[in-house]
């Protein structure tokens, strides 16, 4: 089963991870002079992967950019693979799990932000979530190639798992008692953001160790999962980069 992946960014990341079969490239004719045109081929041909240049004219609709790859199925991970890459590079585990988040958009941005903020897996439910599409690549600018997504049966069970592994579980919700920036976050950490409508059900906010929320000072009362897991995401990494700087002084 394949697929097509659209928009100069996807079609970049995916070909430099490398973790796809890929099948051709397309590129639109009168655009191949473009740098990151010249670089996406570049990276084809290092690949020896077929590329067909004009044929596609027709094919590529305008949020393309020119550009497609025809690529097989995305290759979910599993949980241990994302505690094996933070052994890998000598880090506590920091993982982002996304309680039922089907928006292909939320779930790109919230991809794209853990994969710059250097989380080491992002964990969805194989139900009520979004899976990896050609939407939700493209909403990732690509990062989902080089993210390690692991697709659960069951969310409850995978926190309890990751629990195990002495990983401390903050679940995100508007309507907790203490906020984000009262909690230490500089261990093992895994965040839950829940979906746009109904937020983390009410299960994984029991299963969870903390459950907090982000305060807000406006009028609006909340954030929309994308803006909510960035907000977090960095919050740890600011938490976590003041204990580095501490320690080698």
């Amino acid at each position: 089963m394949s697929e097509m992946l659209y928009s100069r960014q996807a079609v970049r990341e995916c070909l430099r991870a490398r973790r796809r079969k890929i099948h051709r490239l397309l590129i639109r004719e009168g655009v191949e002079d473009a740098p990151i045109l010249r670089e996406i081929r570049t990276l084809a041909e290092a690949q020896r992967i077929r590329i067909s240049v004009g044929a596609a004219r027709q094919a590529l609709p305008p949020e393309a950019q020119g550009v497609a790859l025809e690529v097989g199925e995305y290759p979910y991970a599993n949980l241990d693979d994302c505690f094996a890459l933070a052994q890998a590079r000598g880090e506590r585990p920091f993982l982002l799990i996304l309680d039922g988040v089907q928006d292909p958009h939320n779930m790109g941005n919230l991809v794209r932000t853990a994969e710059a903020a250097g989380v080491h897996g992002v964990v969805i439910g194989a139900r009520r979530s979004a899976s990896v599409t050609p939407a939700v690549v493209n909403a990732s600018a690509g990062a989902t190639e080089h993210m390690l997504i692991a697709q659960v049966v069951n969310l409850a069970r995978a926190v309890e798992a990751i629990k195990a592994r002495d990983v401390w579980v903050v679940a995100l919700h508007s309507e907790a008692q203490q906020t984000l920036y009262e909690l230490d976050l500089r261990g093992g950490l895994a965040f839950v953001i829940g979906s746009e409508s109904e937020g983390v059900s009410r299960l994984l906010r029991e299963k969870a160790d903390v459950v907090a929320r982000l305060p807000m000072r406006g009028r609006v009362g909340s954030l929309n999962a994308a803006a909510a897991g960035a907000a977090a995401l960095y919050e740890a990494v600011r938490q976590q980069s003041q204990a580095a700087l501490k320690s080698a002084r």
